[in-house]
């Protein structure tokens, strides 16, 4: 029959039908204001910027134009260029494979973690599954070095119809590009989560003039002018739409209109168009066609090899292309998405699964099993054991790749191809797991109506109602997650005991989340009963146990018996957990440290969570590391490393094209006094955790503006703003000092009898704790509430306690509280020198607002200080610009700071010129000269090896 070459050989090519149409349409393109916003784009990249950017517009817009204008006047660029399949939607990091392959001869400048985890997501090397924060650094790295040789556009038409591995890892990039000549432009006819909040581009339709003369260069001849009107507003400016909807109608159906408009879709519209001009196709070509449409690679010998499997010869192809529907050439190429779309459909079911079926015969198995295994299922009239078991082996390489989607959609085929009601079950179950780990939690919900309709046993309907609250829990982390994960827990208990516990544990955390937004019947005392009757552990009690434990006593039997449970929670963590519970586990940890005053436990449970995180990549967990780190050096009196590790939590967020709430980043700016800085957090923070249901947000908006009220001596205004920080008395989510902040408003302004009520609670729980913490706040408190000679006695002891911790904010506030009384007690030698202590340790720490009260303070005594003069070089460093000279000056090399900033290390340097310049030096060594003294990023050189 020839070779494969010779099939195509006299297939013609692909060509416009008028082109009348597409002079007029290149005219168009040409005048657009949004291609001379495509030139600054290329001109940028060109000059050594990089740029991200989402064309946007339904089908048949112009996106794929302006993308070829793009291609064409990117002078100078090398331009990559690929377009995602529907089809491929369930192949994990198939269009990441698209992009990169043609640029691995660079993969050797990735480093070592990096790369083998982008090899392990292309399928280069076998591995365990690579992390999504690793791939995603490769990349970066990969584009960046590629830039070096040649400035770099990548152009991904289609986006919307990425895998989500790809759609990830690829935003993940473009969030990330900084200095590197990179461009990373997508077009989408539909949103989508992972490409939400990139700079985007609207490409709206023809005005009417415009689409009269395009739509008068497409019609064959006259026709009255309001039946063209009627095309035109059916069109809305589409230029796709004005060149296909008047093919093949005669005059008498144009004049009837294609129904009301608005009453189908556009994009349906033109689909049915090229459907009916698929249909006027010979038989033989509709046949080639449907298989075309099937094969997702576009790979011309594949469906060649098919199409002689099915008698069909290379002349079919010519109608096609005649018709200006498909080309068959080196590729395979269809002239819109749409027209693969309505040649599928064209089909019969039997014709789909006749084309499957012989793409599935035409695939290599040993060089591609999973497309082999996932064709013979979409050619399978039914329920099918060996296809089936395939599909499940499909589904484990996936895994094995980081592919959760691709996963999840081989086990759910897999799942309606098997025949054995319990082992149906068991594969929905398992793909429901997997869906979720996806984030397509409504396909989860409807694989556990698979699951659940299955004879299991009551394991496995216990693991449905826990996959259930798991699902609900994602979709909203909020007030009925309790609920749900508490029902799960109680079905666990007769069946899997271990699980049970943790389900138990999980209810907790989500409590701790809902806060003071709980619903009734779900907020921590009733979740704590509930876990008193969890059963007891196998063996001996592990870290999370004594959580569980010590949590469920202090909710249910009071502070004092829970704190002894957790500190033996807190001192066992770490020991024979896996690194995946210790990271399930730790934040709860870290919040227990706090909630119980031990912060030795918080400044080594906070260390070791960045550390893990770091290590494993977990993308998901970084901000929420950061920001417990942060919060820790914080109150240490570290702000510069506090506020380096909050820029790294936001750009985590960014990263991920995440909504972490910036907590760390909120506390600091109430320290520091930056009313308008603390106002716009709480703008945009309240009132997303309050949709979420997020009470221990609401908490950190109460605490940062109490402390900011403190801070600049407006008391009045701190007083209501501590109330709604303790307004969830005794929970875990409410930092311990929250009643000592309501404390000192409340006797500021005279509300002694509110004071006096927080302080009786505020002693029970510091006596139960009576760490050096827990006491220094508690005598701080007591001698505000005390005179003469016990105050004193309250004031010094507090001081001596507190010297003896690492909280040196705390310590600092002691010594101004104790001035100011001392002023107050006219005792101004004793007072000028607490004050002077205060002064020193706040304005060193830079805790600005305290430390200008505290030189109010003095003065008031009549010793006059000079504010700290304002305005050094440093203060021309842009907060990034800070954060990479502070981890230059540590050491870290320029991939290693990239991959704690997410950038690449181009831009590492690119930054790094920048800095030198404005600090005036030129080497890496200088910088400790010009530097402010102290560590700076996250004092975790020594205690976690800086990863």
């Amino acid at each position: 029959m020839g070779s494969e070459a010779d099939r195509y050989a006299t297939v013609p090519p692909l060509v416009p039908r008028s082109s009348a149409s597409v002079r007029y349409l290149e005219d168009l393109i040409g005048r657009d204001a949004h291609c001379r916003k495509l030139d600054q784009l290329a001109a940028a990249i060109g000059d050594g910027q990089s740029r991200a950017l989402v064309l946007r517009g339904e089908h048949g817009i112009g996106k794929t134009a302006l993308f070829d204008y793009l291609a064409a006047h990117a002078a100078g660029c090398r331009v990559d260029r690929v377009t995602a399949v529907e089809s491929e939607l369930e192949l994990a990091f198939a269009g990441l494979h698209q992009l990169c392959a043609p640029m691995l001869g660079h993969l050797g400048s990735v480093l070592g973690p990096q790369r083998d985890a982008l090899e392990a997501a292309l399928g280069l090397s076998a591995g365990s599954a690579p992390d999504r924060f690793h791939v995603g650094l490769a990349v970066l790295s990969l584009l960046s070095d590629v830039a070096q040789e040649k400035p770099l556009l990548c152009l991904v038409d289609d986006a919307q119809w990425l895998d989500r591995a790809s759609a990830q890892v690829l935003a993940f990039a473009a969030r990330r590009l900084g200095a590197e000549s990179v461009g990373l432009v997508f077009s989408a006819s539909a949103p989508s989560r992972e490409l939400a909040g990139l700079p985007d581009l609207i490409v709206d339709g023809l005005r009417d003039e415009d689409a009269k003369a395009l739509l008068d260069t497409a019609l064959a001849g006259p026709v009255d002018p309001q039946v063209r009107d009627q095309i035109i507003a059916e069109a809305r400016g589409n230029p796709l739409a004005l060149l296909e909807l008047p093919r093949g109608l005669n005059l008498t159906q144009l004049a009837g209109g294609f129904g009301l408009p608005g009453a189908t879709g556009l994009a349906g519209s033109m689909e049915e168009s090229f459907l009916r001009r698929v249909q006027a196709l010979p038989g033989p070509t509709r046949e080639l066609l449907v298989l075309a449409s099937a094969d997702p690679t576009g790979d011309a010998a594949l469906v060649w090899r098919a199409s002689a499997r099915l008698g069909i010869a290379a002349e079919a192809a010519i109608p096609a292309a005649d018709a200006d529907l498909a080309e068959f050439g080196p590729r395979v190429r269809f002239r819109h998405p749409l027209v693969r779309s309505a040649a599928y459909r064209s089909g019969t079911v039997g014709d789909r699964r006749r084309a499957h079926g012989a793409l599935a015969e035409a695939t290599d198995r040993r060089l591609d099993p999973d497309r082999h295994a996932w064709h013979r299922a979409q050619a399978a009239s039914g329920p099918d054991a060996e296809i089936a078991n395939e599909l499940q082996e499909s589904a484990e390489r996936a895994r094995s790749r980081g592919g959760a989607a691709a996963a999840a959609a081989f086990l759910e085929r897999s799942a309606i191809l098997t025949l054995a009601p319990a082992q149906r079950a068991t594969r929905a179950l398992a793909a429901a797991d997997a869906k979720l780990q996806a984030g397509d939690l409504t396909a989860g919900r409807d694989l556990l109506a698979m699951a659940e309709a299955g004879p299991g046993d009551e394991a496995q309907k216990a693991h449905v109602e826990l996959l259930r609250a798991r699902i609900e829990f994602a979709a909203s982390r909020g007030s009925a997650a309790p609920t749900l994960l508490l029902s799960a827990a109680r079905r666990l208990e007769s069946v899997d005991p271990g699980l049970a516990r943790s389900t138990y544990l999980e209810a907790l955390s989500a409590g701790i989340f809902a806060g003071q937004l709980a619903s009734p019947g779900s907020g921590l005392w009733e979740v704590a009963r509930a876990a008193l009757t969890a059963p007891p552990p196998r063996g001996a009690s592990r870290a999370p146990d004594l959580l569980l434990d010590g949590l469920a006593a202090y909710y249910t039997d009071g502070y004092g018996a829970g704190v002894p449970i957790l500190r033996r929670a807190l001192d066992a963590f770490g020991a024979g957990l896996s690194i995946d519970e210790e990271l399930r586990w730790l934040w709860l940890a870290c919040v227990t440290a706090v909630h119980v005053w031990d912060d030795d436990a918080w400044d080594r449970l906070s260390a070791r969570y960045l550390a893990l995180v770091r290590q494993s990549g977990a993308l998901g967990e970084h901000a929420l590391a950061l920001s417990m780190r942060a919060q820790r050096l914080l109150l240490g009196g570290q702000l510069a490393a506090s506020e380096s590790l909050a820029v790294q939590a936001q750009a985590a967020s960014e990263a991920v094209g995440g909504t972490h709430a910036p907590y760390g980043a909120l506390a600091l700016a109430a320290l520091k006094g930056d009313e308008s800085a603390v106002t716009a957090l709480v703008d945009t923070v309240a009132p997303e955790v309050a949709e979420r249901g997020e009470g221990a947000g609401m908490t950190a908006v109460g605490m940062a503006n109490a402390l900011l009220f403190l801070g600049l001596g407006r008391y009045q205004e701190a007083v209501p703003a501590a109330q709604l920080a303790t307004a969830s008395p005794g929970t875990i989510g409410t930092p311990p000092w929250a009643i000592a902040e309501l404390i000192e408003a409340a006797v500021r302004t005279g509300k002694t009898d509110l004071a006096a009520d927080a302080y009786e609670r505020f002693a029970e729980m510091t006596d139960a704790s009576a760490s050096d913490w827990a006491l220094g706040h508690q005598a701080r408190a007591h001698a505000q509430l005390s005179e003469g000679v016990e105050a004193d006695r309250h004031y010094r002891d507090a001081i001596d306690r507190l010297q003896r911790t690492g909280m040196r904010i705390c310590l600092a506030r002691a010594h101004l509280l104790y001035g100011e009384w001392l002023r107050r007690e006219r005792r101004r030698s004793d007072a000028r020198e607490q004050l002077r202590t205060a002064f020193a340790m706040l304005e060193s720490m830079g805790v600005a607002a305290f430390a200008e009260r505290a030189r109010r303070e003095l003065a008031a005594t009549g010793e006059t200080i000079r504010k700290h003069p304002i305005g050094s070089r440093n203060d021309q460093l842009t907060s990034q610009e800070s954060e990479i000279a502070r981890l230059a000056r540590e050491g870290l090399s320029n991939p290693e700071i990239g991959a704690r900033l997410y950038i690449s290390p181009h831009t590492v340097q690119y930054h790094l010129r920048k800095i030198f310049a404005k600090l005036g030096i030129t080497a890496r060594s200088q910088l400790d000269r010009v530097l402010p003294e102290g560590r700076g990023s996250d004092d975790l050189t020594s205690r976690d090896g800086g990863a």
